[in-house]
């Protein structure tokens, strides 16, 4: 009768000590929820640390440091999700576990065009594409090498919007438009500083080494609030490689059936625990004398170039950044006729248009050891540069130092940006621009110019949806003293999937007619400045509204439209129409605008098929005592794509790029001039395979120019006169007028400025990469 009392009282023991342990399991699990967690990890991309990435779980927040290492702490839950991001990688995202307390291993992908990078030309701050109210778009290597060019020039050819255009059938020079306005109204930047100055832009972009750009943000439309003069069309900032994030070593190999070599080269050193270091050399060599239209003079300029840049980027507490970085630049070019050699440099016997080209240049960032955040950044470039064309000389000489202080500041509502700004611009040459007012004195008198600059800038959060930012810039000139250049911007994000976007702004320019405008030196036209000239003054207002669909079957589809109109004052013009043998500078007596319509679209399909297109029709011209006139060599409409399909079985890529340019309004010498006035509707189309067999290196080749299309079909003739490019059997009236004779029936003289479109017809090329992390 005992046996049974005693296994009772056995079994409730046995029950009270399991209830117990379940009670103490569950209490340590409560417990150990509410107690703060730590997760350990680090980031790389490839095999390289990703310095500076940013890591946010729950609540809690951190960035990775030099080794890409991590420690966050988070009071909430696990099954919290973790995210990770940097510039120029994909999001990483992951549901934490218990699983994960030992260090995760993150790897980030690179990007090849996404809408949720962290940009900073629109607002000078980083903030992600979505966010900012300013449309910015963003090109990686991933897009370019889609079309393998030897320069950042040519590698704008497939933007939507943006088009270089080459000025000079001889010398090669050109520039870049951005919704069809000049050269000098594109300020290009690099990592944010105004590296590229007006002595420079024909030629700056030519030797920045493609290996070490990271990105290359596009702003349409005026900036001068932040950036200041020459930023009145556009910006184009090249934003290069952090040595940290950079791969140990990379080379990208092409030549082309026209003998041309281009060879990028880069890798990246620890320089110990607190520095790394990243080297870029670019080689670009071309000395084939080709002449395919056969008219004596070569179709492309000869050139021989180097590139050699270095970025140090320096590891300090708080993460605060700390950059250096420098780049030397020397080419030598020349075009001409086809027996012309440096014996003939300045003759009047064989006529060669030669260039030398010295370029140094130093730029850098400093986060300031102090609890607000303020950078301190500056930049220096001294631009040398000897030139023969023909008989006239153009030796120029341009210094510019620039630095300035932002203070980034953020309480309730407003994301506030402040800064100041001082630039000095010390410019000389052999030209009237810096000629002695005093016929007795030789001597020119270098162009010495301070311009100081405050700006300020407010990002507020109307609410969730709404965004509103207001800025304003204050600059004094010496001559043309207080310019005062508001901004204002809005967005707003109906959904996820839908933002408007509107922005307002002013802008100004002082122009430099001898460092922006070739045609004003290569002598085949005098120079005529009919007044004193004065600043240039734009308004301008862009409507862009943003569109991304995702479907279930993995297609996804982001649609972009941008409208814009420009209304200029003052608009500094070179006629060409008074007198066939001037270039006839003065402001505008009337109004000039720049108006047009864009659209791009970026669809991609799960197989692999991807398809980057876009469109723009623009309506640019003056309007003088109530005529308006289109502007010279610009095109009513063009387009642009990019067709890629990876082959995943055959480990091929296929890229098939092109672009469709309008007809523009062409410069001829006279009524009797037989060239067409309009150019016809034309298009450049090229193909390329890639094959990446293995992870570390792949080939690729195509077709450039599969059309064969140069600017020669459908002309007698491209270069005017070429048979007498020093003019010595040109008739001349008293008034300089060219008069037509039995060897002149078309009473023109020398002139290489006919020209809107490359010389060089279809082309195959090959080329070879390398890239070790």
């Amino acid at each position: 009768m005992l046996e049974q009392p005693n296994f009772i009282m056995f079994a409730n023991i046995t029950i009270m000590k399991t209830a117990l342990k379940l009670l103490l399991t569950c209490g340590c699990c409560w417990y150990s929820q509410a107690q703060a967690q730590t997760l350990n990890g680090r980031v790389t991309a490839g095999k390289q640390p990703v310095m500076g990435a940013s890591v946010v779980w729950g609540d809690s927040g951190t960035l990775t440091d030099s080794a890409g290492l991590f420690s966050i702490t988070n009071s909430s839950a696990f099954n919290v999700p973790l995210r990770v991001s940097a510039t120029g990688f994909r999001i990483w995202k992951k549901s934490i576990s218990p699983n994960d307390t030992a260090q995760l291993q993150v790897r980030l992908a690179e990007l090849e065009q996404s809408l949720d990078e962290i940009v900073i030309t629109g607002t000078l701050k980083e903030v992600k594409r979505m966010e900012t109210p300013v449309p910015v778009e963003v090109y990686t290597p991933a897009f370019f090498k889609k079309n393998p060019t030897p320069n950042i020039f040519d590698a704008m050819q497939n933007i939507n919007g943006v088009r270089p255009q080459l000025n000079c059938n001889i010398c090669n020079t050109g520039d870049i438009h951005i919704n069809g306005l000049e050269g000098p109204y594109t300020m290009v930047l690099i990592d944010g500083m105004p590296i590229v100055s007006s002595l420079s832009t024909v030629y700056g972009l030519s030797g920045i080494p493609a290996s070490l750009v990271e990105r290359i943000e596009i702003v349409k439309g005026p900036a001068s609030s932040l950036y200041g003069s020459e930023a009145v069309g556009g910006l184009i900032n090249i934003i290069t490689k952090s040595a940290g994030n950079a791969p140990r070593f990379t080379a990208d190999v092409m030549t082309t059936t026209w003998n041309e070599l281009n060879t990028d080269l880069s890798f990246t050193l620890k320089a110990g625990k607190k520095a790394a270091v990243l080297t870029g050399i670019n080689l670009f060599h071309y000395n084939d004398i080709r002449d395919e239209n056969k008219d004596g003079f070569t179709d492309i300029t000869l050139q021989k170039r180097i590139s050699v840049f270095q970025k140090w980027n320096f590891y300090r507490k708080e993460n605060r950044p700390m950059s250096i970085a420098a780049r030397y630049f020397y080419e030598d070019r020349w075009g001409g006729e086809t027996n012309w050699n440096k014996s003939f440099r300045g003759g009047d016997s064989v006529y060669g248009e030669s260039i030398y080209t010295g370029r140094v240049e130093l730029l850098g960032n400093y986060q300031l050891p102090l609890k607000e955040k303020m950078v301190l950044a500056f930049s220096y470039n001294k631009h040398d540069q000897n030139s023969r064309y023909g008989t006239n000389s153009f030796i120029a000489e341009q210094q510019i130092v620039f630095t300035q202080l932002t203070w980034d500041k953020t309480f309730r509502q407003h994301d506030l940006l402040a800064g100041a700004a001082v630039r000095y611009n010390f410019y000389d040459d052999n030209t009237p621009a810096t000629a002695s007012l005093d016929p007795l004195k030789t001597a020119s008198i270098p162009q010495k110019t301070w311009l100081p600059g405050v700006f300020l800038q407010d990002e507020i959060s109307i609410a969730k949806a709404h965004k509103l930012l207001l800025g304003v810039r204050y600059d004094h000139d010496q001559v043309h003293g207080a310019i005062i250049t508001p901004r204002i911007a809005y967005k707003y994000s109906i959904n996820a999937e839908n933002i408007v976007r509107i922005n307002a702004g002013t802008g100004y320019r002082v122009v430099n007619l001898f460092t922006e405008d070739h045609a004003a030196l290569t002598g085949a036209r005098e120079v005529v400045i009919q007044n004193e000239l004065k600043p240039e003054k734009s308004y301008n207002i862009n409507l862009n509204y943003l569109r991304k669909l995702f479907t279930n079957s993995g297609f996804q589809l982001t649609t972009e439209v941008s409208a814009w109109y420009t209304y200029f004052n003052n608009r500094i013009l070179g006629n060409y129409d008074i007198n066939p043998n001037q270039i006839v500078y003065d402001n505008l007596k009337g109004h000039a605008s720049s108006k047009g319509i864009s659209i791009n679209i970026d669809a991609r399909w799960p197989s692999g098929l991807k398809l980057l297109a876009g469109t723009t029709l623009q309506d640019v011209a003056t309007v003088e005592d109530g005529i308006k006139t289109a502007q010279i060599l610009t095109e009513k409409f063009t387009g642009t794509w990019a067709v890629s399909y990876n082959i995943r079985k055959w480990k091929l890529a296929v890229d098939y790029t092109g672009n469709l340019y309008g007809p523009m309004r062409l410069p001829l010498l006279g009524p009797l001039d037989p060239r067409k006035p309009m150019s016809p509707t034309w298009s450049t189309q090229n193909i390329q395979f890639t094959w990446n067999r293995f992870k570390k290196w792949e080939l690729y080749a195509g077709i450039k120019n599969l059309l064969n299309f140069t600017p020669t079909k459908g002309n007698p003739f491209i270069i005017a006169r070429s048979n007498d490019p020093f003019d010595k059997t040109v008739t001349f009236d008293n008034n300089g007028n060219v008069l037509p004779t039995a060897d002149n029936p078309y009473a023109l003289s020398f002139d290489p400025n006919y020209l809107y479109a490359p010389n060089q017809g279809l082309r195959a090329f090959v080329g070879w990469r390398i890239s070790i992390r």
